[in-house]
């Protein structure tokens, strides 16, 4: 017998993001069958989204965004594509340009000099006004996830007491698919 040692360099699977739009039926526990599948196979979701966008038909589109190796994201989406209810599953980061927004709403207690800076910086975000009392505001901020993050990051020195976030929304560039 030999005492060879082989070093066999450790094979990692990157993760990368990935933003899924899935259309479905409008219907009681679609939802929810749709997080188990996730659930059940200790797949995170990051971002989730639901929004009926064809009444008529009693469609609802969800917007995912989560994370995986190329295998686990394809078989996420093979997955959904099984699944009764749903009609239609699109990668909107494999399929090309796409635009991803988030909205936040976020509450800042402040007074004197802070508030200052906070309507410098709310400025510099476009962030909008929408309730404003002596010693707070109430900022309506919309941009990437990156943008809302830096948003937050520059206003919780300064008294973010409280804030709301809708998760991504993404719809893809160009001609409908």
């Amino acid at each position: 017998m030999s005492d060879i040692v082989y070093d066999i360099p450790e094979v990692h699977e990157t993760s990368s993001r990935h933003t899924l739009a899935v259309v479905v039926d409008n219907e009681f526990g679609v939802l929810a069958r749709v997080i188990g599948l996730f659930s059940g196979r200790g797949y995170n979701i990051e971002s989730l989204t639901v929004a009926e966008v064809e009444h008529d038909k009693k469609l609802s589109r969800i917007t995912i965004v989560t994370s995986g190796s190329e295998m686990v994201i394809e078989q996420i989406k093979r997955l959904l594509e099984r699944m009764v209810p749903v009609y239609k599953v699109n990668d909107l980061t494999v399929e090309g340009a796409h635009v991803e927004l988030e909205l936040a709403l976020v509450k800042i207690k402040g007074a004197g000099d802070k508030m200052k800076e906070i309507l410098r910086i709310a400025e510099v975000f476009r962030a909008r006004s929408v309730d404003a009392s002596q010693d707070h505001f109430i900022f309506e901020v919309t941009g990437t996830s990156e943008q809302i993050n830096t948003f937050i990051s520059l206003m919780s020195p300064l008294g973010l007491t409280e804030m709301a976030r809708s998760g991504v929304v993404a719809i893809s560039k160009g001609k409908k698919k």
